[in-house]
């Protein structure tokens, strides 16, 4: 029982999402209960407008749970102050980035502010660290470019080697394929699943590239109208979960195959 207690990293418990004021609440999803482990590789899919985003803002701290208790590390999500929660989690966003001059060295090396002086030098073993993450991703070859001259792809790498370099125990990720085309969808998500794997970091990400995760996690949130389920996609399938993810007019989930088909 310890050593599960151990490799937990994020626990949720009976969670509410939603948003709220002073004449209303409105709940997006409720009684959420999961758990994920050290070492993990996370998929988050369902529908457009189910609440995917909602979720990972209140995973951040972005936003506020209407009701319910996110703990990380044994230690509640509220009680972390920004700079702890820096150390703990890091977050990669699908937004530009804000200064495309920087090189691509100083951009992953930007991961490393929660521990900087105030002046923000690196110290050797920051810099040390930044060329790890450089190395585990495989971008040596674009760390002097800048990051202007940089594909989608390309810099979708830098901003995972950024969150590496920030060296938190958890690693989030908001649609890390958009934009993408097929190939570096796979090629971005592959990557994930070998830094979860080379790493012992907890990776989740939410993606529309639901085949694909099937196929690359360890284990996929499914949010639905009616619930929010957490399992192996193996356990999903065989449970039917992905057959209720949309409408049945136009596309159906073949269970066999793990993948979504056009209907005839």
């Amino acid at each position: 029982m310890k050593q599960e207690k151990e490799h937990i990293v994020l626990k949720i418990e009976n969670l509410s999402i939603g948003y709220s004021s002073k004449k209303s609440k409105t709940v997006v999803a409720s009684n959420i209960n999961i758990k994920f482990k050290k070492g993990e590789l996370i998929g988050l899919v369902g529908a457009n407008g189910i609440g995917k985003s909602t979720l990972l803002r209140t995973l951040t701290k972005v936003q506020e749970p209407l009701k319910g208790d996110i703990s990380i590390k044994n230690l509640y999500l509220k009680d972390y102050t920004p700079l702890d929660l820096a150390k703990t989690l890091s977050l990669v966003l699908t937004e530009s980035v804000a200064s495309k001059n920087l090189s691509v060295f100083e951009l992953i090396a930007l991961g490393r502010q929660p521990y900087t002086n105030w002046i923000g030098n690196l110290s050797k073993e920051d810099i040390k660290i930044t060329k790890n993450a450089i190395s585990q991703v495989k971008i040596e070859h674009l760390k002097h470019k800048k990051c202007l001259e940089l594909s989608d792809g390309q810099l979708q790498n830098v901003m995972i080697a950024r969150a590496l370099a920030q060296d938190t125990d958890l690693i989030i990720l908001d649609e890390p394929t958009t934009h993408l085309d097929m190939y570096h969808k796979a090629y971005v998500l592959k990557l994930l699943q070998r830094l979860a794997k080379d790493t012992g970091k907890t990776i989740l990400f939410s993606s529309h590239e639901i085949d694909l995760a099937i196929q690359l996690c360890d284990s996929i949130i499914v949010m639905t109208e009616n619930n929010v389920i957490m399992d192996e996609p193996c356990n999903l399938i065989s449970k039917g979960v992905f057959q209720k993810l949309f409408p049945k007019d136009l596309i159906a989930f073949d269970a066999t195959t793990g993948s979504f088909k056009v209907k005839k």
